[in-house]
């Protein structure tokens, strides 16, 4: 067990923070670390989280990491990093494929982890890391960072208010060109825009249209996909059939650049969302398509502090999972990918 686990009080009470590791030293981990980093200096989250450790396959590399960010630690291997009694979180940012084994090694060293999008590579491999999270009782929770932000609650209001009236429907797309990344076409890493970009759109329509409340249910799957030449999916089409008969269409490639806009249609008028990746406003539309209004999204540091604010929180509280992204949802959204890569009749060489 983690030295803070269900120990607010007596970290509160000895200055005691969340010290939080990166696995890994890519492009995500970058981002992550400048946001800890701004944590650390910011009054809100000063006295919850410690940008503290990072761990690297090559020593100099870490090295080179935590002296950019200015983190105490550096290790050139993830063993180190998870014999450190001091590392109380671990933020997993390694490609999709190797997060179940390196999320369930994490658990079994004692460490409380946060695994980046998307989650794991299949919904096996995600229960099997589930499992894990269950026996250690620690903290296992996905960094999908649209669950955390303020904005999602912003849009369930707006459609709960009754303002646009009975949705109907929903759109949402997010596409960048990001074939140079080989990761990103590399099947043995479960590359392809699905599990990198197409995710967001399915957790937009799953929080926006109230599948993860059990409001509606997904009856039929309709979905096409453009192969990229190694045979992952370069760009995909997926329509969402719901059993109230809503239905929301989504578009994700790895091949071009979209407006990355969310949209959500009601009887009495509609809403658009400016990036579904990272929501920068909203703005209402009557049914004379005129603007009726414009709402603002809170200023963010980066956006990822909701993640880890979260994170921190639930372990110091004693808490397995996030009320933000609980594992049922990380489940289902899994479960959803898995049916769409069916219907392509897409598998990874490691299935």
């Amino acid at each position: 067990m983690s030295r803070l686990n269900g120990k607010r009080a007596e970290a509160e009470e000895q200055g005691l923070k969340v010290n939080v590791a990166i696995l890994g030293a890519g492009g995500i981990a970058k981002s992550m670390a400048n946001t800890l980093v701004e944590m650390a200096a910011d009054a809100r989250y000063s006295s919850l989280i410690e940008p503290y450790a990072v761990a690297a396959r090559d020593a100099d590399r870490a090295t080179d990491f935590a002296q950019k960010y200015g983190f105490d630690v550096s290790y050139g291997s993830y063993d180190e990093l998870l014999a450190d009694p001091k590392v109380d979180l671990v933020y997993i940012a390694t490609p999709h494929a190797l997060h179940a084994e390196q999320g369930i090694t994490c658990l079994k060293a004692g460490k409380n982890i946060l695994v980046e999008k998307s989650f794991t590579a299949n919904t096996s491999q995600a229960q099997d890391l589930l499992d894990v999270a269950k026996e250690t009782g620690l903290l296992c929770t996905e960094a999908i960072w649209t669950r955390y932000m303020p904005s999602r609650d912003m849009v369930a209001d707006i459609i709960k208010s009754g303002e646009i009236g009975e949705v109907q429907a929903a759109t949402a797309n997010l596409c960048y060109p990001t074939t140079h990344k080989p990761r990103m076409t590399d099947p043995e890493m479960a590359g392809g825009a699905l599990l990198d970009v197409g995710v967001y759109p399915l957790n937009f329509f799953d929080m926006a249209l109230g599948a993860d409340t059990s409001e509606r249910k997904i009856s039929d799957i309709t979905t096409s996909m453009v192969p990229y030449k190694t045979g992952v999916d370069a760009t995909d089409s997926i329509a969402l059939h719901y059993d109230d008969g809503v239905m929301a269409t989504a578009t994700a490639s790895m091949l071009c650049a979209s407006d990355r806009s969310g949209a959500i249609w009601g009887t009495e008028g509609y809403m658009v969302c400016q990036n579904i990746n990272n929501i920068e406003g909203i703005d209402l539309y009557g049914l004379d398509h005129k603007l009726t209004r414009h709402v603002d999204v809170p200023a963010q540091l980066t956006g990822y502090e909701y993640e880890v604010a979260a994170s921190a929180n639930a372990i110091l509280d004693g808490k397995t999972e996030c009320i933000e992204m609980p594992h049922a949802d990380t489940l289902r959204i899994m479960k959803l990918m898995d049916q769409i890569r069916g219907k392509w009749g897409l598998k990874y060489p490691f299935e």
